[in-house]
Parts: structure tokens; C-alpha cells; sequence
């Protein structure tokens, strides 16, 4: 046993069971928060124990980033719900942003950046689910309106051009 191996914090099965984590959803990675709950990354998605469970398929997940200082997990999400920020205790953080990280990056397929107007942008990303179907996003700021003719254009273009890209039509 190598002697700087740092050994992860595990899943106690009291929070395991209650959040229903068995099987093929088992933990790939999991952390203590501090403020007494746990954040746990599993083969379909995300699943954030405090006061209440939040649990979000990868798909879901924009992206996240970690706070090197406070040790804060800030997560976004795809639909423009507000990020959860998720205070983790330290010897847990790498680990389980690294966990993210991977499983949000293995979700993305292919994906296009597209410019718009006025210097707005939105991503058009190919995602596959857990189950393995292929779903296509856009993913842009709040203020992208999808109605108009000429961003709806681009926009199909982009996703014509990245589906086209996985071999798809």
C-alpha cells in the first residue's frame, strides 16, 4: 500500500439507501459536504443530499467548477436553473470534481459554437444519455431568443452540421 495515498471518504449505507444508490446507479464518487450532507457522482447523473435530494442526469449538467480555496462545487445546469453551490470538505473535492468533470465530458458527443448578434453565442452539443440515445442541445443565455428567423436558422444549421458530424442526419 503506497504510503501518500490519501483515502477517499465512503459512502456511509444510511445515505446509500435512503437515496436509493444500488446496482448499476452505485457511486463512482462520493464526498461529505460541509454543511452535513453529501454530493455523489453515479453512472446516470448527479446526486446532492442536503436539506433536500437533488438528483440531475448528466445531460443536465452545463458544467461545474471548483473553488480551490473554499473547496465550493459550483454546478450549472443546461435549462438556466440557477447553479447549486455545493461546499464540500476538502479531502473529498478533487475527487469528486474530477468525477464530474469526466462523466459531464463523456456525455458530449460533438458540439459547435455559434455567434450570433449583438455578440451573443449559444453551443449546440450532440449528448448522449445514460441509456445511450443521442439527444441535441442549445444552450445559450437567457436573452437568445430561438424565434427569431435568423438565429433559428443558425442554430438549425449548427445542429445539422454536428449531427451530421456523429454520422447522423
Amino acid at each position: 500500500m503506497p504510503l501518500l495515498r490519501r483515502r477517499r471518504p465512503t459512502l456511509p449505507d444510511a445515505v446509500r439507501a435512503r437515496l436509493g444508490l444500488t446496482g448499476p446507479d452505485a457511486p463512482l464518487a462520493a464526498g461529505p459536504t460541509t454543511t452535513g450532507g453529501w454530493i455523489v457522482a453515479t453512472r446516470s447523473g448527479l446526486v446532492v443530499d442536503g436539506t433536500e435530494v437533488l438528483r440531475r442526469a448528466w445531460t443536465d449538467v452545463d458544467g461545474a467548477r471548483l473553488d480551490p480555496e473554499s473547496g465550493a462545487l459550483t454546478v450549472t445546469w443546461v435549462d438556466g436553473t440557477p447553479a447549486t453551490v455545493v461546499p464540500l470538505v476538502e479531502d473529498a473535492a478533487r475527487a469528486v470534481a474530477r468525477a464530474v468533470h469526466d462523466r459531464v465530458q463523456s456525455s458530449v458527443v460533438h458540439g459547435e459554437k455559434v455567434e450570433l448578434d449583438r455578440g451573443r453565442t449559444v453551443r449546440v452539443v450532440l449528448r448522449r444519455t445514460v441509456d445511450g440515445t443521442l439527444v441535441t442541445q442549445v444552450i445559450g443565455a437567457g436573452d437568445v431568443d430561438l424565434t427569431d428567423p435568423a438565429t433559428a436558422a443558425a442554430v438549425d444549421a449548427a445542429e445539422a452540421r454536428v449531427r451530421e458530424a456523429a454520422g447522423l442526419r
